[in-house]
Parts: C-alpha cells; sequence; structure tokens
C-alpha cells in the first residue's frame, strides 16, 4: 500500500523540525524533535484528508518520491 511520503527537516529560522507532506498542498507541521513534527504531520495529513472528503474536493493519490541517490 502506498502513502504519502513525509519530508522532516531542522529549520534555523523556526529553531525546530519541519514536516511536510508534498503531496498534500499547504499539508505541514512543526515540531521541537523530528518525532513530535512526525507525529503532527500525521495528525495533519489526518485533519487535511477528512476535510477533503467533508468538502467533496480531490484527494491526490502518493505520488511523491524524493531523488535519494544519483549515480553516473
Amino acid at each position: 500500500m502506498k502513502d504519502y511520503h513525509i519530508n522532516v527537516f531542522y529549520s534555523e529560522e523556526d529553531n525546530g523540525y519541519i514536516a511536510d507532506i508534498p503531496d498534500l498542498p499547504y499539508c505541514s507541521a512543526f515540531g521541537e524533535t523530528p518525532v513530535q513534527a512526525l507525529e503532527e504531520a500525521l495528525c495533519a495529513k489526518a485533519t487535511w484528508l477528512e476535510t477533503a472528503r467533508e468538502e467533496g474536493r480531490p484527494i491526490p493519490e502518493p505520488t511523491y518520491r524524493p531523488l535519494l541517490y544519483q549515480t553516473g
């Protein structure tokens, strides 16, 4: 089963961790630790999907996958 990719990174500007879900526009979260940011992003994802269903908005398929390594 495919699920949405979540990026977690440290933001010096925010002095904490940001977790975002590229396939879901404007779906991101903040945490003081990477785990906290991830947990908050999972809550944000659930809310995003629930709201989209309630409002009849289209829900994108999980497609985003970052380029981790490039060879050649």
